[in-house]
């Protein structure tokens, strides 16, 4: 072969090159539209079948240009599984990117302060299309056989799916200890303190709507307990009945305040064995840190809160107008 013939091959071999190098960088760095497009990748897929997924989801125009650049980069073996949605105008290089870094769909979850624990659950579960009974394994792997209420932080957490309800749980619970931990830090408090605090924040969650007589509200308890009064308060009273009758029609009456249970603080001094709901990290706040009055008294008074009194005839007082208001009320219903 003459030399020149070689020239010509090393030449043509080159410019083929080049053209395969400059059309593989046109696939990979041109951007094209991409209209609202959410694939799931699953778990374990090979890039080949990724690229695949994508190519019949039109987020890329070539699956096979796509595996050879996740594995010309080394990223072949790094694309994450998930939900992930695509729009916009992307590139393969983009794409690529988003599944290296893992940038899943997110979806959010409130857990309102003062539900209880079988009641968190059921909201877990009915928002997430998740079947409780995950909810419920999971729960008995963070807490086993032991003590479930008051253990987790209402907030708003994120999640990608498929929701993994142990890790969820798990926050929630972390969520929580690091409230209490930076509480005790403060106040210098021991396991039992912490435990004591979450008990009473539980009777201030229940008991008001309102942030700013969370304070009052536990100046109150903290007040009855110093004087060995019973803290007599319904919704103690609510949760024992629910935990032994399975049920509670929203209704009290003067013999459930008779009926008696370790949590009813009208029949049993003290506070409840456990917390009666999951209170949020204002009212783990104000049980730590009452208001400084001399309040031992609470009632409704008609706006959504509450009439406060330190001695029992004014008590008696704002109850009557308590009840005033309540038969007006009753009138205008019928």
């Amino acid at each position: 072969m003459s030399k020149k013939i070689v020239v010509r091959f090393i030449a043509i071999i080159s410019i083929c090159l080049l053209v395969t190098a400059m059309y593989f960088w046109f696939l990979t760095h041109q951007k094209s539209h991409i209209t609202s497009q959410t694939i799931h990748i699953p778990n374990g897929a090979p890039s080949t079948a990724i690229a695949h997924l994508l190519e019949d989801k039109h987020i890329i125009p070539s699956a096979f240009t796509f595996a050879w650049l996740s594995r010309l980069s080394g990223q072949a073996a790094q694309l994450k599984p998930g939900l992930y949605h695509f729009e916009g105008k992307l590139n393969m290089q983009d794409v690529l990117v988003i599944l290296t870094k893992g940038d899943v769909l997110q979806f959010k979850v409130t857990i309102p302060e003062g539900l209880r624990t079988d009641e968190m659950l059921n909201l877990l579960s009915s928002r997430t299309k998740t079947p409780l009974s995950d909810w419920h394994t999971a729960l008995n792997n963070i807490v086993g056989d032991g003590e479930f209420e008051g253990l987790f932080l209402p907030e708003t957490y994120l999640y990608s799916k498929p929701i993994k309800p142990q890790q969820m749980l798990q926050q929630m619970f972390d969520m929580r200890k690091k409230v209490e931990d930076k509480l005790a830090q403060e106040l210098g408090w021991n396991a039992t303190q912490i435990k004591r605090n979450r008990i009473i924040a539980s009777i201030v969650e229940k008991e008001t709507a309102l942030p700013k007589e969370r304070i009052w509200v536990s100046a109150a308890i903290h007040n009855r307990l110093k004087k060995n009064m019973r803290l007599q308060m319904d919704p103690t009273v609510i949760y024992g009945l629910y935990l032994t009758q399975g049920a509670f029609n929203g209704n009290i009456r003067r013999k459930d305040l008779r009926a008696d249970t370790p949590w009813n603080t009208y029949t049993r001094g003290g506070l409840p064995p456990t917390p009666i709901c999951n209170p949020g990290a204002e009212s783990l706040r104000a049980a730590a840190y009452p208001a400084d009055v001399d309040y031992l008294y609470f009632v409704a008074d008609g706006t959504g809160g509450h009439a406060f009194a330190s001695t029992l005839a004014e008590h008696n007082a704002n109850v009557r107008k308590w009840i005033r208001i309540e038969r007006k009320m009753n009138r205008h219903k019928n």
